[in-house]
This record gives structure tokens, C-alpha cells and sequence, in this order.
């Protein structure tokens, strides 16, 4: 019985021996791994101080700044006709005139009669200097050349309705009107629109009230121009919000000198809210994990890990708030494979970080 413990006392004792020794050189095996790995190999590149822009992005349509239907006051046959669709116009230029001989001669009469009554009052004033006629027969012949002098500026107002004259400058929408067509009063003859500046009306999350004032800058663009922005500043607040959205409506003025935006089109619109200068690293440098945010920077040899605060992005760019100086180099190819104090190799490639970290500004 002595003799069978003994021996099961043995084999225990070689056994703990057996996996000490295995534990042993299982660890020199890893350490000799890790000797023996090369340093990897990595791009940086150290921050850089830019403009930063925070924006907010919506959409909005179009709008003349000045837009009337022009219509005909008076019933007429058009005997002159100078509507061409699409064609930029003064203001005061005559668009369409109808047939206005009868008002010319109404116009005629009337200024006989004003010319008349103002030669009898001139007649009877000479003769009231020396008492021929009553100072009653004088009034009664100015009250009579005041109202000559009324129907005469009626019967200019009447030759007026016949015409229709530009009351801006714009450009002239589509016309199916006819030379020799004949028209009723209040028939539509064309539209004009004022398209030099254009208004431009969107609506901003309730949370950028604070940030909002009159006079920021806003970048529209359209799907029609692509690759192409037009410029403009802020104009008009609204004084409600949205109780559905939770938005502020708002409304811009976008340059158009070239007239080739339309009213009623679609404009995506940036607004400006905020300039600063800030550091910015390329996107692609920044590891994620839950909600940390982190980046690895070159460092005597070995990358060493730091978390960093974000800021406004673009699309191959992010402003780091927090976390990093301008002498940091950011590690940004092959940062994923590497843990803090891994030894590196940090090697120059033009072609490390795509060309769209150029963008000239950040966005929220």
C-alpha cells in the first residue's frame, strides 16, 4: 500500500514539472517571436493648421426676386408686339401695345379743352383788374380748367392702358400672344422675372438658432451645373419654427449673373456658420472603438496611442478639437494592425492619402 503511493506521489511530481517546463518555453518561444518580427512598416504625416468652416447642408427651391403675369387692362387689338420669350428686358421698355386711336383723340380733345379754359381764366383775370367782370365769374372758369385738367390726365391714364410697359428689368417668360390678336381686359400676356439675384428658401435645424445671423455666407448647388456653385449671403429670418420639422425657414440671395438659374428650381444650399483655424488630420488616420476615438503617432521608433477629441469633417479630412499638436506625426496606413509600442518603420508615400483631403473647408 506504501509502495503504490509512492509511485502515484511520483507521477504527480513529473506531471507539474512537465507543464512548468512547457509554460517556460512556450513563453521564450513568443519572446524570441517578438525579437525576432520585423518593425512595420508605415506612412505619417504631421497635422496641419487650416480654415475650418462649420456648415449646415439643406435644400430649398428658387425664387425671382421680382416676378409678375403681365396682363392687359383695357380690350384691344396688339398692333405692337416686342415679347420674345426668354429675352432680357429694361425697365420701361414697351412689351405690346393695342390699338390706341381712340384714346389718342380722346387725348387730343382733352388738351383742346384744357387749352381753352386756361385761355378764358387768363381773359378773366385781365378783366377783374379793373372790376368787368365778378370775382364769381373767375372762379367758377378756374373750377372749370380744373376739371378740363382732370380729364385731361384721365384720358392720359386710358392711352396709358393700352400699353404694357416693363416695370423692372428681368427676362420675359413664354407668350402665345399674335400681332393683330385681339385681347379682353385682364388677358395674361407673358410673365417677367427679375433673375440677376435669385431667392433662395430653406430651412435650418432649430439647434443652429444661436449660430444663425443675417449676412453669412451660403454656396448653393444644382444637379443642372454640376461641379458648379453659386454664391450668396443670408437675408431674412423667419420668426416661427416648425413645430412639425423643428426647423427655421430662412431665405438667402443667390447671385445669378449669368441668368442660368431658373425660378421653381431645385438648390442644395450650404450655409456657413462659423470660420476658425484648426488642426486637421486625414479621415482615414482616426480607429474607432465604441465610442472612443483614437489615432497612433510616430514616436522615437514605436507607435504610442492617443485618444483625440473630433471636430468638422469633409470628406478626407477631420479637425482634431483635442489630443494632438501640430509636431505629432499621425500614422495613417497600417495603423490597424498595430498596438502601442510596436516598433515602426516610417517610410514617405505621395500616394498614402487620397487627393480629396485637398477640400478647402470642413462641414458639420
Amino acid at each position: 500500500m506504501l509502495k503504490q503511493s509512492l509511485i502515484a506521489l511520483v507521477l504527480v511530481a513529473f506531471a507539474v514539472v512537465g507543464v512548468l517546463a512547457f509554460q517556460y518555453l512556450d513563453r521564450g518561444s513568443e519572446g524570441a517571436e517578438q525579437r525576432a518580427r520585423p518593425p512595420a512598416v508605415v506612412n505619417a504625416v504631421k497635422p496641419t493648421r487650416e480654415v475650418v468652416r462649420d456648415r449646415v447642408n439643406a435644400v430649398g427651391s428658387l425664387q425671382a426676386l421680382n416676378a409678375v403675369e403681365l396682363t392687359t387692362e383695357v380690350s384691344g387689338r396688339v398692333v405692337e408686339l416686342n415679347l420674345r420669350s426668354g429675352e432680357r428686358v429694361r425697365e420701361g421698355d414697351l412689351l405690346l401695345r393695342l390699338d390706341d386711336r381712340q384714346a389718342r383723340a380722346d387725348l387730343r380733345v382733352a388738351e383742346a379743352e384744357v387749352a381753352d379754359a386756361r385761355r378764358q381764366v387768363e381773359r378773366a383775370q385781365s378783366l377783374r383788374s379793373n372790376n368787368s367782370i365778378s370775382q364769381a365769374q373767375v372762379d367758377q372758369l378756374r373750377t372749370t380748367l380744373e376739371v378740363a385738367e382732370a380729364q385731361l390726365a384721365a384720358a392720359r391714364t386710358r392711352l396709358d392702358n393700352h400699353r404694357i410697359t416693363a416695370p423692372f428689368t428681368g427676362a420675359v417668360g413664354l407668350s402665345d400672344i399674335s400681332l393683330g390678336a385681339y385681347l379682353s381686359a385682364g388677358t395674361a400676356v407673358a410673365t417677367l422675372d427679375s433673375t440677376e439675384r435669385m431667392e433662395l428658401g430653406f430651412s435650418v435645424p432649430e439647434r443652429f438658432l444661436g449660430q444663425i445671423t443675417l449676412g453669412q455666407r451660403v454656396q448653393g448647388s444644382s444637379p443642372a451645373y454640376p461641379g458648379e456653385g453659386f454664391h450668396g449671403e443670408l437675408v431674412e429670418l423667419g420668426t416661427r419654427i416648425n413645430e412639425l420639422s423643428r426647423t427655421l425657414p430662412v431665405r438667402a440671395l443667390i447671385d445669378n449673373p449669368d441668368g442660368k438659374l431658373r425660378p421653381g428650381q431645385f438648390m442644395a444650399a450650404n450655409l456657413t456658420l462659423r470660420e476658425r483655424e484648426a488642426l486637421v488630420i486625414p479621415e482615414q488616420a482616426v480607429l474607432l472603438r465604441g465610442a472612443d476615438k483614437y489615432v497612433f503617432i510616430a514616436e522615437d521608433g514605436k507607435a504610442r496611442r492617443v485618444s483625440v477629441t473630433l471636430g468638422s469633417r469633409t470628406p478626407g479630412l477631420v479637425e482634431v478639437a483635442e489630443g494632438l499638436s501640430v509636431d505629432d506625426p499621425v500614422i495613417i496606413t497600417g495603423q490597424d494592425r498595430l498596438s502601442s509600442g510596436d516598433r515602426i518603420n516610417v517610410v514617405e508615400d505621395d500616394k498614402a492619402i487620397p487627393d480629396n483631403r485637398f477640400a478647402t473647408s470642413l462641414e458639420s
